[in-house]
């Protein structure tokens, strides 16, 4: 653990391989394809893409509201003109998300597990909850870019102590879309925030509070893991992943844990608690 610790704090990033077990890889994809299944049908579907659709999310009170929801959100390339459904529903989800390890009780005993509170504790988490989760799939042919950015931009804290915890459910390979990192681009600091519109009056639900940085590819490298693999993420470690390309998908769990002792939850984040507070990591299981 010392060795994931040091990365962390030197890279902003750090792997450990072999973290879930062949059963919970198998129970977190099953709950996916389940919740596929029974998803409800959607006349208002909501595009994820963080290049091209930006401004139409920014616009998009749904997004705001799936913070303590199971929300489903479609690829770019999923949907005709007219918002129908172009491919098959299996294949046509960019996530599912964003309380998932609130509200699923599957993805919930995986969250607060003890090999989660363990890791948190390893990183001197006082008081640490989970924001958001995400189940994100990646799939053939249609799973799109991430642009480079800090997670910082979403989910700010002062002082900044927020990590990802990211879990290859299949392999993640260069080929069909795995994480590029930037290491040691957490020490200069968060570079731009993706903040609520304080113009009320605005269409603009969310806007940014500063122009998109540029980031040279040839700062970053890939970052391929096996199956089972944990990630951990640094709030301001600069990462992005490439569209798959592949005729495999990437599919992917992720959720995010702030601390809460001594720290400030921004209330500029578009992510806020609603009806109630962020689940302790430690307590609420």
């Amino acid at each position: 653990m010392e060795n994931i610790k040091k990365n962390l704090k030197s890279d902003g990033y750090a792997v450990i391989e072999n973290f879930l077990t062949s059963n919970e890889i198998t129970d977190l994809k099953n709950e996916a394809a389940n919740l596929i299944k029974s998803m409800p049908d959607q006349s208002n579907r909501t595009i994820f893409n963080t290049k091209t659709s930006e401004k139409r999310q920014n616009k998009d009170v749904n997004f705001l509201k799936s913070a303590q929801t199971v929300s489903y959100f479609y690829e770019e390339g999923a949907l005709d003109a007219q918002g129908h459904l172009a491919v098959d529903p299996a294949i046509s989800l960019n996530k599912i998300g964003h309380a998932l390890h609130d509200l699923n009780p599957v993805f919930r005993k995986v969250t607060f597990g003890e090999k989660m509170k363990e890791i948190a504790f390893q990183l001197g988490f006082e008081d640490p909850a989970v924001v958001q989760s995400m189940y994100i799939f990646k799939n053939p042919g249609l799973g799109g870019e991430v642009v480079p950015h800090q997670d910082g931009w979403f989910l700010h804290t002062e002082p900044m102590k927020v990590v990802g915890f990211w879990f290859a459910l299949e392999d993640a390979t260069v080929e069909n879309g795995c994480l590029w990192f930037s290491k040691g681009s957490h020490k200069s600091g968060i570079h731009r925030r993706f903040i609520r519109n304080p113009q009320k009056d605005s269409e603009e639900l969310l806007i940014y509070n500063a122009p998109a940085p540029t980031y040279q590819k040839s700062s970053f490298c890939a970052v391929p893991v096996p199956k089972g693999s944990l990630v951990l993420i640094d709030g301001q470690v600069v990462h992005f992943s490439e569209p798959n390309k592949s005729d495999q998908s990437r599919h992917a769990y992720t959720f995010h844990v702030v601390e809460r002792k001594n720290t400030k939850y921004s209330e500029e984040n578009w992510l806020q608690p609603t009806e109630k507070p962020f689940l302790s990591l430690y307590k609420d299981n």
